[in-house]
């Protein structure tokens, strides 16, 4: 393995020596040092001449790591401000509530995680103490990321101060009853205190990142200015095996976000074990970020360890401890001093030596309790640094011990994550060492009582004041009394209805052609946030590049390639475009922290994310979810839809099935518009619903998703007649009649309705065509807009049924009296219109493009998937022969005439 300290060859390697002498003199000092004091002390000297010269600004490669020991020496630390002896009461009621809320809820067999937060306690109580800011001061406040497994902890935090009480407590993970908690942070389920959704780990910090970076996008856009705010993301250490965990570490870096600090609770232990058994996941981490460009604070060890570092004075201690495996650490956690003594001591002349001058109970009082995350001296001395620190964010990597003061039967043991309880006995143990005033007798029938020093102790009263000079409670979510935003000029959306005449149109083209107008309006242009992971040509948006500029930090420090052409690659620090490179999780980062705004910051943007298809939901449906659970509004749009009109480019470009992804999340709005009208009224009605005045009843906190095509084809003018805007937002209306489309067809002749959603009405109005010329057939054809949103409004439907209520779905409404059987087509797989199928009342058959796509023409992958027109006339024939309306023979006849 390549030692992570070895000077790596660089530029400077090439360069001709100058002074070979001096050269000589310098490596022959450095062997002297070596042979006569030893190598170890030779690499301590190079270490610190490396940070001599890193700390001068001489230009020489970085050590991607530092020694097993704390970053901030005890000698450096700042004092700690306030009263620690009351910050310590405090945090022991804490840690008290949290067990006792998980403990209490077990009987009922909900689950619940104790011994995260009873590590991570004085991570989060000094930052409460002494640094999150709240939105009751200037600003917005700052943004808090909390481990999801560590909610007990601060439910039992707002239950010291009064946001909760015992009853909220007691419902912990039994939200059903109306005042119950959710298990982890969920805004949509308890909106006034989370923020941030974060136990699909790994999305907290790639969110928290994306939102460091958005705070600095308000700001240099001039939106708001945010700059006193700063994002904490609280995550663990085996979280950060999970990809999206430093999937966006080096934007950070590059974008030099000081506003963000990572807190990694190093506890050495993930669900089932170690989390670098036979390594140091620390140092891989330090490595890790170092690397990226981040600022590393190692806080590590306590204060009882001052004394042992001390005797080291030969840096035995120091190797062995960089040579000690995770695991190992973990198991002198669980031994006695004789162990310790052997196994670590033991294997160094020199500390074993050390070890003579050690008692048992001091030796057992280091590797037992002292960890740097259980002090709030450490902690405040960490966070001190970070928020310091500038031109870089800066991640702290702090070591605790998983379940400290639960217990031996919990401290670092492998399965303490899925232990959820502590017995009487172990609560009463718990309650001398955090020197509780709690009784015996206060255990009723077994039952572990919650403490609480009353409301105007002066723990409460010290915990108030401290929130108070730090702008109010915290975490908080504020839902700001936002006036409705303006609506756009109608002009926008009317340009739409008459249709594009003879030229061919994609409706891609048709939705970023709306964007450009509506991104000119003068009271919301400014508040839209065009979200792209460069893909910007292939939508043909090249063209807002040079009028809304790619937002950049930095601004455009060079001279673009291609400045004398009209449509120029812009960058500018008040940039409206985020052109993210090829990220589609880092683009849902963003249309999270963007979509979001209007709470986090009481500023309403309105984020559209524009991407293929296949490479959205597929790819970051969980964040979506995510998006759905933070209460996000905005719109996505998935470009290049379908699985047969992206031509040549094969089965993982080929969409069929996005769709239904995005119809299992209760927030998103699906559409699969047909025509450039549609588009325009499902985005004039997005952003009434999300941003404008809302009718009573109506949830606001949802977000739309668009499909749109690359297939350039007429637009036609809008229908005329009442109801039309009504059934686009509701998912149906009746494009035309077979008789107003113009064929002809005997009065008596067998009628059918064709439904088409997006791309595929073009087949059913071929299909109208044919069937009518070639088999004198009456087909009228419906534009399905939405068949998410049908399926919702019957879904609903029948639950007021269940009520006792009369109320037919829309559907039902929209096809009465419609004439003949209904067949559903659409780009997608048949699963897509089938969503319906239970509540039309007419014969149902559908067709879809279910399997994976293929490279080929449109018309060779529709003709393979059976949707094309003649797919569709065949099928319309078969569904009219099994009513005896049509000859059985003209289904065989219309195979072979057509060739299927």
């Amino acid at each position: 393995m390549t030692d992570p300290n070895a000077i790596q060859p660089s530029a400077l390697d090439q360069l001709p020596d100058r002074d070979p002498e001096e050269t000589a003199e310098w490596q022959a000092s450095l062997d002297a040092v070596a042979r006569e004091a030893g190598p170890h002390r030779a690499a301590y000297l190079m270490r610190r001449t490396l940070e001599r010269a890193e700390a001068g600004g001489i230009a020489l490669p970085k050590l991607l790591e530092t020694d097993y020991v704390n970053t901030i020496p005890t000698s450096a630390e700042p004092g700690l401000p306030g009263d620690p002896e009351m910050e310590a009461r405090i945090t022991a009621w804490n840690r008290w509530n949290a067990a006792a809320m998980v403990t209490r809820g077990s009987k009922y067999g909900v689950g619940g995680h104790i011994a995260t937060f009873a590590s991570a306690a004085w991570l989060y109580e000094t930052g409460f103490n002494h640094f999150f800011k709240g939105k009751e001061g200037d600003g917005s406040g700052d943004q808090l990321y909390i481990q999801g497994h560590a909610s007990p902890g601060i439910y039992a935090r707002a239950f010291l101060d009064g946001r909760l009480n015992e009853h909220h407590l007691d419902n912990f993970r039994q939200e059903s009853g109306g005042n119950g908690l959710p298990s982890y942070p969920h805004p949509r389920r308890l909106p006034w205190l989370w923020e941030f959704p974060t136990v699909s780990m790994g999305l907290g910090p790639l969110s928290a990142i994306y939102q460091a970076r958005f705070n600095r996008y308000l700001t240099n856009r001039g939106i708001k200015d945010v700059s006193a705010s700063h994002v904490w993301a609280f995550l663990g250490d085996g979280e950060m095996d999970e990809p999206e965990s430093t999937a966006a570490l080096a934007l950070a870096a590059r974008e030099e976000l000081d506003n963000l600090t990572f807190v990694i609770n190093c506890n050495l232990q993930r669900l089932d074990g170690p989390v670098r058994a036979n390594f140091k996941i620390v140092q891989e981490l330090e490595a890790q970020f170092r690397g990226a460009g981040w600022n590393v604070v190692k806080t590590l060890w306590g204060s009882a360890w001052d004394e042992l570092f001390a005797l080291d004075t030969t840096g035995a201690l120091v190797r062995r401890l960089r040579q000690v495996p995770d695991a190992q650490i973990q198991t002198y956690q669980t031994r006695d001093a004789a162990y310790i003594r052997q196994d670590f001591f033991g294997a160094d002349p020199a500390l074993a030596e050390m070890a003579k001058l050690l008692s048992d109970d001091k030796i057992l009082e280091c590797f037992h309790l002292s960890r740097g995350g259980h002090e709030a001296r450490k902690v405040y001395a960490a966070y001190k640094a970070a928020v310091e620190h500038k031109g870089a964010p800066t991640v702290i990597l702090a070591q605790t011990v998983k379940g400290h003061t639960l217990g031996e039967g919990f401290a670092s043991k492998n399965a303490n994550h899925q232990m959820k309880k502590l017995t009487v006995d172990e609560f009463k143990t718990m309650r001398d060492l955090l020197g509780l005033p709690i009784k015996d007798s206060d255990f009723v029938d077994g039952q572990v009582p919650y403490g609480h020093p009353g409301a105007d102790s002066p723990e409460v009263r010290y915990l108030q004041e401290r929130r108070a000079a730090l702008g109010g409670p915290a975490p908080a979510r504020r839902t700001h009394a936002l006036a409705p935003l303006p609506a756009p000029a109608e002009k926008a959306f009317a340009s739409f209805d008459k249709g594009s005449g003879s030229q061919n149109v994609a409706t891609t083209m048709a939705f970023v052609r709306l964007v450009k107008d509506l991104v000119r309006d003068k009271e919301t242009g400014k508040r839209w946030v065009p979200i792209v992971p460069d893909e910007a040509r292939t939508f043909g948006m090249e063209s807002l590049f040079p009028s809304l500029g790619i937002y950049s930090p930095k601004g455009q420090t060079y001279e673009p390639v291609d400045r004398d052409q009209l449509m120029y690659y812009k960058e500018a620090k008040n940039g409206q475009i985020l052109n993210e490179g090829i990220t589609e999780a880092g683009s849902m980062a963003d249309f999270i922290a963007a979509s979001t705004a209007y709470a986090t910051h009481g500023e309403a943007m309105i984020p559209f994310y524009i991407f293929y298809s296949m490479f959205g939901w597929q790819r970051t449906a969980d964040q979506m979810w995510q998006l759905g659970d933070q209460l996000g509004r905005g719109f996505l749009v998935g470009a290049t839809a379908g699985r047969t009109t992206l031509t040549g480019e094969g089965l993982q470009h080929a969409d069929g099935h996005s769709p239904v992804i995005a119809a299992t999340n209760p927030a998103a709005l699906t559409y699969d518009p047909a025509f450039a009208y549609e588009i325009a009224v499902i985005v004039r009605e997005g952003l009434r619903r999300m941003y404008g005045e809302a009718k009573p009843g109506e949830d606001q906190d949802v977000f739309y998703y668009l499909t749109v095509y690359n297939e350039p084809l007429p637009q036609p003018a809008k229908p005329q007649g009442l109801g039309i805007d009504e059934g686009i937002v509701k998912g149906l209306y009746r494009f035309n009649t077979a008789e107003s489309a113009g064929v002809t067809v005997a009065a008596n002749a067998p009628r059918i309705q064709l439904l088409g959603s997006g791309t595929a009405i073009h087949w059913a109005l071929e299909a109208q065509k044919l069937l009518a010329e070639e088999w004198g057939v009456a087909a009228d054809v419906w534009s399905a807009t939405s068949w998410s949103e049908l399926r919702r409004d019957a879904m609903e439907a029948d639950a007021a049924l269940l009520r006792g209520e009369e109320r037919v779905p829309y559907v039902r409404q929209a096809l009465q009296g419609a004439e003949g059987p209904v067949l559903a087509v659409s780009d997608y797989m048949r699963q897509v219109p089938d969503q319906i199928a239970q509540w039309v009342e007419q014969d149902w058959s559908s067709l879809g493009a279910d399997g994976f796509g293929l490279s080929d023409t449109r018309e060779a992958a529709r003709r393979h998937f059976g949707v094309d027109a003649q797919s569709v006339v065949v099928a319309a024939l078969a569904q009219l022969a099994r009513r005896g309306e049509m000859k059985a023979t003209a289904v065989k006849e219309a195979r072979e005439k057509y060739g299927l």
